[in-house]
C-alpha cells in the first residue's frame, strides 16, 4: 500500500511568498554607480569638487588592472593641467606618537581658517597577507564630517619609504580638486620613510617625550630632513618631560649643516588631544613658505622633485616590464629551482635574467 506523505512533519507546506530581499531603489541607484566615465567627465567633476568622482579617480590610479592603465594615464595628465597651487605637508613620526589625532585637530584650524583640507592617510600592508586596516577614517571622526576635508587612506603596498606607490599621483588629482593643502600622513616606520620627503614641500617629525627614544631621534637622517619637530602629547603630566625633550631637541638640530633653503628648523609642543599649540604650528608652517617662496626656493624644490618623479616613473615602468615578459618569467622559475638546489649563486642566476632580458629578439 502506497504510504501517503501529504500529512507527514517531513512535509513541507507551501508557504507565503517572501518579498524580494533586495531594495529595488537601492539596486537601481547602484547599476546607476557601475556607469563607466571617461577621463574628461571624471576630471571635469573632480575640479567642480565632486569628492564621490575623486575617490573613484584615486581607485583607477591605484589600480595594478592593465585594462586600467591607459586611462589612468590621461587622467594624471588632465588633472596636471587643471592643477592648483597647493601646499603639501609631509607628517611622520613612529607608531603611537599619535599622528592620526594631531592631523585631526591640525585639519580643523585649517579649515576654520577656510582653508580646503586633503589628508592621503597611508596604512602599512601585512607582508603576509598583503592587507591593510585602513582605519584613519574611523580615527578622524570630525574631520571626516568636514565638507571642506577629504581623507583616503591607502595602503603601503611594497613601497618602500612609508608611502603609497601612487600617492604622487593622488596629490595631482587633490591639487585638480582644489585643496589648498595637502597631508601625506606616512607609516611611521623609522628612517627609512623617506620618499614623502621628495613629494611634500614641508617635512614635520612628531615625536613623544619621555618615550626612550630620544637618542634614537637624534640619529641623521630623517632628522636631517625635518622642517620642524613637534613634541606630541605634551599635557597632563608629560608636560615637564616634553619640555625636556623640546630642549635635547633644540641641542641637536644645532649640529645639523644649515639647509640648503636658508630655513632653521624649529622644536614646537603641542596636545593634539586638547588642542593646545596647533595654532603656533601653522604658524611656523606659513612662516617657512613665506621665506622659501621669498628666496625661489619653494619652485627650486619642485622642479627637483619633477626630476625624481620622472626617474622613478622610468624605474617603475621598467621594472614591471622586465617581470611582466613572459621569456623571463619562464627563465626565472628554472633559476630559482637552480638557487635551491646550490646550483648556482644569485648574482648569477640574476645575470643571466638580465642577459637574456637584453637580447633583441626577446619580445
Amino acid at each position: 500500500m502506497k504510504k501517503n506523505t501529504s500529512h507527514t512533519a517531513l512535509h513541507e507546506k507551501e508557504g507565503i511568498l517572501q518579498p524580494n530581499s533586495f531594495n529595488q531603489k537601492l539596486v537601481g541607484k547602484l547599476k546607476k554607480r557601475r556607469k563607466t566615465f571617461s577621463p574628461d567627465e571624471m576630471i571635469s567633476e573632480i575640479v567642480k569638487g565632486n569628492q564621490v568622482m575623486l575617490s573613484r579617480a584615486i581607485t583607477l590610479i591605484e589600480s595594478n588592472a592593465d585594462k586600467h592603465q591607459d586611462k589612468a594615464r590621461q587622467l594624471i595628465e588632465l588633472a596636471l593641467t587643471h592643477a592648483k597651487p597647493s601646499l603639501r605637508i609631509g607628517i611622520t613620526g613612529v607608531p603611537g606618537v599619535g599622528k592620526s589625532t594631531f592631523i585631526e585637530s591640525f585639519g580643523m584650524h585649517l579649515v576654520s581658517l577656510g582653508k580646503k583640507v586633503a589628508v592621503l592617510a597611508v596604512d602599512p600592508s601585512s607582508s603576509i597577507s598583503r592587507g591593510s586596516i585602513l582605519g584613519d577614517k574611523t580615527r578622524m571622526e570630525s574631520l571626516v564630517k568636514e565638507p571642506h576635508a577629504f581623507i583616503r587612506p591607502s595602503a603601503s603596498g611594497t613601497s618602500l619609504g612609508g608611502v603609497a606607490q601612487k600617492t604622487r599621483e593622488t596629490i595631482a588629482l587633490c591639487e585638480a580638486a582644489g585643496f589648498d593643502v595637502i597631508i601625506v600622513e606616512t607609516v611611521g616606520v623609522g628612517q627609512s620613510e623617506t620618499v614623502v620627503h621628495s613629494m611634500t614641500d614641508f617635512f614635520l617629525l612628531l615625536k613623544l617625550a619621555g618615550a626612550g627614544d630620544e637618542l634614537q631621534g637624534i640619529k641623521r637622517g630623517i632628522m636631517e630632513m625635518a622642517d620642524c619637530i613637534v613634541i606630541n602629547k605634551a599635557d597632563g603630566e608629560n608636560k615637564k618631560a616634553a619640555r625636556m625633550a623640546k630642549a635635547e631637541f633644540s641641542r641637536a638640530l644645532r649640529l645639523f649643516p644649515e639647509k640648503e633653503n636658508g630655513w632653521k628648523p624649529e622644536v614646537l609642543q603641542a596636545s593634539a588631544l586638547n588642542h593646545e599649540g596647533i595654532d603656533e604650528v601653522w604658524e611656523m608652517i606659513s612662516a617657512y613658505f613665506k621665506l622659501v617662496r621669498s628666496n625661489h626656493y619653494f619652485q627650486h624644490k619642485r622642479q627637483e622633485q619633477n626630476k625624481y618623479w620622472l626617474k622613478q616613473t622610468i624605474d617603475e615602468h621598467l621594472k614591471r616590464m622586465f617581470y611582466d615578459n613572459p621569456k623571463i618569467k619562464a627563465e626565472m622559475e628554472i633559476q630559482l629551482q637552480k638557487i635551491e638546489k646550490n646550483l648556482t649563486s644569485p648574482f648569477e642566476a640574476a645575470r643571466k635574467l638580465i642577459e637574456l632580458y637584453t637580447l633583441k629578439d626577446i619580445s
